[in-house]
This record gives C-alpha cells, structure tokens and sequence, in this order.
C-alpha cells in the first residue's frame, strides 16, 4: 500500500479502496472497546465542530488530559531543554496536574555502561530508567519533551502509560523538523 501514489483517495469519502490489509469491521469493533471510546471521544472534542487550529499542542494536551480525567502527568525530557521544561511543568501545575519530570539522565549512567561500544565515562542520556521512573510514579500520561532519536523510540518501548510527544528535537531547525522541507 502506497497512499501517496493513489490516485482516488476514495478513503476520503468514506469508501475503501480495499488496498489495505485489515478487516475494518475488526477495528470499527476495537474503536467500540470502552477504553479505546473514551479517548477517541476526547481527541474528537479536540478537532471536530471547527476547532482543529484553534489550540496550540500544549493547549491540546491540557485539554486532552482534562476530557480523560488525567491527573498524574510524567514528563521525560532532554537535560538540554530543563528550563523549558520547568515552565511547562508550572503550566501544567497550574492546570490541577500533578507533574513527574524525569530527565533524560537520571541515574548517572556512564555511557560506555550503556552502550557496550563506547569507550566515553561521561554520563549517558538514560531513556529506559526514565521510563522506569516514570512507571513507577504509576502516571495516567505521559508526555516527551526533546528526546534524541533513537532514545524516543528506547523509552516509548518500555513506558507503560499512554504516551504523546510535546516537542521533537531538531537542533538544525530549532526544534521543527517540518522546516527541513523549505531547504
């Protein structure tokens, strides 16, 4: 399947080009699924009736947290961006949530403890502990602040809450990778 290359786009009407390879049926029934509903139904609150645009990301999360009755917020960030991070923090606070910030190297792991071919003793970014930190904090979300590719994907392994991403690192474009594609 290669939906760039369609020339249709009939799943935009709500028909099925029946290129795909699952049952829709199957996963109408795991939409249903009362977990899966609650969410659906707050992402819904989000978009429909003209409010997609309206609100930043960071609005976007506030309010998605609020529709689920989210209180407990774990957030793991990149050390680099702690005084951003710091501010989001009282944003939330503020907002009623009871935050958990974990830095990406609590632990003091040395990297060469970490990566088995490094030779470096300086300290290692440590998305696993923080992700086990924040396991242990038992949060309702939590949300990625600037993880380094490669730890992103370490950390969305071993985290056991639902998870969503503030803000991506991109040191070339300050933080939007999307400008990439105006060079």
């Amino acid at each position: 399947m290669d939906c760039i290359k369609c020339n249709t786009k009939s799943c935009r009407t709500t028909e099925s080009c029946h290129a795909q390879r699952f049952e829709n049926e199957d996963l109408i029934q795991t939409y249903h699924l009362p977990q899966n509903q609650k969410i659906v139904q707050s992402a819904a609150e989000l978009v429909d009736n003209g409010r997609a645009g309206t609100l930043s990301r960071l609005q976007e999360i506030i309010e998605f947290s609020k529709s689920m009755n989210y209180q407990r917020i774990g957030i793991a960030y990149c050390y680099g961006m702690e005084k951003d991070t710091a501010l989001i923090t009282q944003i939330f606070r503020e907002s009623g949530f009871k935050i958990f910030p974990v830095s990406c190297t609590t632990g003091g792991f040395k990297q060469s403890d970490v990566n088995k071919n490094s030779k470096i003793e300086k300290v290692s970014c440590n998305p696993l502990a923080q992700a086990e930190q924040i396991n242990n904090e038992e949060v309702d979300l939590t949300i990625t602040i600037g993880l380094c590719l490669g730890h992103d994907i370490l950390f969305q392994k071993q985290i056991k809450s639902a998870c969503t991403t503030l803000l991506v690192k991109d040191r070339v474009h300050n933080h939007n990778p999307i400008n990439a594609l105006a060079n």
